[in-house]
């Protein structure tokens, strides 16, 4: 695991801001991926690799099996 990495839970918090951010859906140039997404600070990190559709990855997220 790497410093900040944080792979396995659902909830964490902003190290620049502390607000505490939840797992979603986000969408890259390089497709659909699981991660958190700080609103103040932009993209915080990516919790899984890349799915082709939304929807795919949405699926992922409700089933619980998003880790790298």
């Amino acid at each position: 695991m790497l410093p900040g990495e944080i792979v396995g839970n659902t909830v964490t918090t902003c190290t620049e801001c502390g607000t505490e951010l939840t797992l979603g859906v986000y969408r890259s140039a390089a497709g659909y991926y699981l991660g958190f997404f700080c609103p103040q600070d932009g993209p915080y990190s990516r919790e899984s690799g890349y799915f082709p559709s939304e929807e795919s990855a949405a699926r992922a997220l409700e089933s619980g099996s998003h880790g790298r």
